[in-house]
């Protein structure tokens, strides 16, 4: 592998360790400023359809195992944990694949920023609160919209990969 090769892979894999690190920052001030400014279930609306509320999540997407007992906030954790490490080396790996590395960097920061506040709290701080016609969708915060937008991206990295025949 030539020098210059090495020198771009290198720097793709800090840039989407960088954006991770940009999700993850964004992910945990939001969640201190709601710690710090607002007790559980208060908030404030902020249009017809959305409201700024703090929420604490003991389980995982939309409160799965939220009930267990307290076992699975270290399960979430060990979970976090090792695909942390995992999403690390694939980013490692795969430098120079910018959609696959914009979805694990998003993926990244957003998981790292759960397991954050595993850890600190035992649960996780939500605050974003959407609902439309009656519908009310779980809130979510910075971290899960970052674990989406990247979950999206991988889908549409797998897609394209597969029409290119890859």
């Amino acid at each position: 592998m030539a020098r210059h090769t090495f020198i771009r892979n290198t720097t793709s894999y800090w840039v989407w360790l960088g954006l991770a690190l940009v999700v993850l920052l964004a992910d945990q001030f939001t969640k201190v400023l709601m710690v710090s400014a607002y007790q559980l279930g208060e908030g404030f609306p902020v249009t017809s359809f959305f409201n700024i509320v703090r929420v604490h999540n003991e389980g995982a997407a939309f409160s799965f195992l939220a009930t267990a007992g307290g076992w699975q906030r270290w399960f979430f954790t060990g979970l976090g944990v090792v695909a942390t490490f995992g999403m690390v080396w694939m980013l490692k790996k795969h430098p120079g694949q910018k959609l696959f590395g914009f979805a694990i960097a998003c993926i990244l920061g957003g998981a790292v920023g759960n397991v954050i506040d595993r850890v600190l709290y035992g649960y996780v701080v939500d605050f974003l609160d959407f609902y439309y016609a009656g519908i009310h969708f779980p809130a979510f915060n910075i971290a899960d919209s970052g674990i989406t937008v990247g979950a999206a991206c991988l889908i549409l990295d797998e897609v394209l990969r597969v029409r290119r025949g890859n």
